[in-house]
């Protein structure tokens, strides 16, 4: 067990982030703030530290650093790394989120053809 270690390390470790270069990338495009700060990849993480991880579409994630070791864990226990404090989405976020994935599922769908409809496409054009 460490005493002190780098943020984006930490971050990989505890499964937050799938890689540490994803983690830098988000330290290094201000998606991470530490104890109310924009904090950058090298920042020394302790224990007690509030971490707040800005995700896609608005959200935040919320975590309070529970334990710092230097080693990679299964993602099960990587979870007792932190206490995931953040709050309950109230029933108009909950709506919202609903929404979005909706819009976006129906956009994608009017959008780029699946591979059922590539091959009717190429059909239609070598017909021509």
């Amino acid at each position: 067990m460490a005493d002190t270690i780098r943020l984006d390390v930490w971050l990989d470790i505890a499964c937050l982030f799938k890689t540490r270069s994803e983690a830098k990338r988000a330290c290094d495009g201000g998606k991470v703030e530490v104890n109310g700060q924009t904090a950058r990849p090298h920042r020394i993480l302790r224990e007690g530290d509030r971490i707040r991880i800005g995700r896609p579409f608005g959200r935040h994630q919320d975590l309070i650093v529970g334990l710092l070791i230097d080693q990679h864990v299964r993602k099960s226990e990587a979870r007792a790394l932190y206490d995931d404090v953040t709050p309950k989405p109230t029933p108009e976020e909950a709506e919202m989120r609903r929404l979005e994935r909706v819009y976006r599922a129906a956009s994608r769908a009017a959008g780029t053809p699946d591979r059922r409809n590539r091959r009717i496409l190429r059909k239609l054009k070598e017909r021509s």
